[in-house]
């Protein structure tokens, strides 16, 4: 039996307990109950959440070990900081537990007791800046959905939780069972700890559904040209009005757009296959290898290689 101890206080993010149905999940997958899971507070009892759901949990005190905690976060970590006590119980659990888990802006909590210094890490991105700044010993990657140095784990805000509960899954119990729990509960695709946080569907955010679908439609064709003409169409209006409309909703212009997504869907394809770059650019609609090197570097500061190699050492 494998326990895990989820460490909560006062105005904790109640989407963090979402990941305990990865656990159960795989519970069920397994036909096994290889995952024992509990809450835990200092004081213990009802523990509010920063939504108001209160959560019953037991005292840290009353846990002598867990093989895993996790360390849930706050809506804002500088409005509800880490307690003192939190702090000194997770410096004594590094020295006994298999792991420990910073989710979403509970990478603070970590950080504050000393567990992330020298390491690498991540955290929901609006707060990696201060992350970075508050903690300079802390080798933060501010686009990264999670991140597993050695024992220590940390993921990006909300959902990346999920992701990183999955690929505890995997590690504990394999890749078929992860990708069953992932199917069960109707997770879309199994993120792998290097990809973005970004989504530049997510980014553009379009106000109207004739917009939307035109963005969806170029996202399902990147291998065509894509041609103002051809998504004004999709749209139902005409050339010119469509750029007026498209630039007015997402404050660019559909070229811009469209390489956006371009680049997004590379960058997946670089982080997560073996496809050669002449395969990927051809794939995601560049001319050549040379193009779509030439605008990754203009954008991400690196070439293709480079990402490919992060995204390999970071798996």
């Amino acid at each position: 039996m494998h326990r895990l101890g989820f460490v909560l206080s006062e105005g904790f993010q109640l989407m963090a307990l979402s990941t305990q149905a990865v656990f159960e999940f795989a519970n069920l997958v397994t036909e096994d109950n290889f995952y024992d899971f509990a809450c835990y507070s200092v004081g213990g009892g009802d523990v509010a959440s920063s939504s108001g759901v209160r959560v019953g949990t037991k005292p840290l005190a009353s846990c002598t070990q867990a093989d895993t905690w996790l360390v849930t976060g706050a809506s804002d970590p500088f409005v509800a900081p880490a307690e003192a006590e939190v702090l000194k119980f997770l410096r004594r659990a590094e020295r006994h537990a298999r792991r420990i888990a910073g989710l979403c802006t509970g990478g603070f909590t970590l950080a504050e007791a000393g567990l992330l210094d020298g390491r690498r890490a991540t955290t929901h991105w609006l707060y990696a800046r201060d992350m970075k700044a508050r903690h300079p010993a802390i080798h933060v990657e501010d686009d990264r959905i999670f991140i597993t140095d050695g024992p220590v784990w940390t993921s990006a805000g909300m959902t990346a939780a999920l992701d990183l509960a999955l690929a505890m899954v995997e590690a504990d119990l394999g890749e078929d069972v992860a990708r069953a729990v992932a199917h069960k509960l109707v997770m879309s695709q199994r993120r792998t700890g290097g990809q973005s946080q970004h989504s530049e569907l997510l980014e553009l955010a379009p106000k109207s559904d004739r917009i939307q679908q035109a963005l969806d439609y170029a996202r399902a064709h990147l291998k065509q040209a894509l041609s103002v003409g051809e998504l004004a169409e999709v749209a139902h209006l005409s050339p010119r009005q469509f750029s007026r409309v498209f630039t007015a909703e997402t404050g660019h212009s559909p070229a811009k757009a469209v390489e956006g997504l371009r680049l997004e869907a590379a960058r997946l394809m670089i982080e997560q296959s073996r496809h050669p770059l002449e395969v990927v650019a051809r794939e995601s609609g560049f001319r050549d290898r040379r193009h779509l090197r030439e605008v990754f570097v203009r954008n991400f500061g690196v070439p293709p290689q480079v990402t490919r190699r992060g995204a390999r050492a970071a798996s």
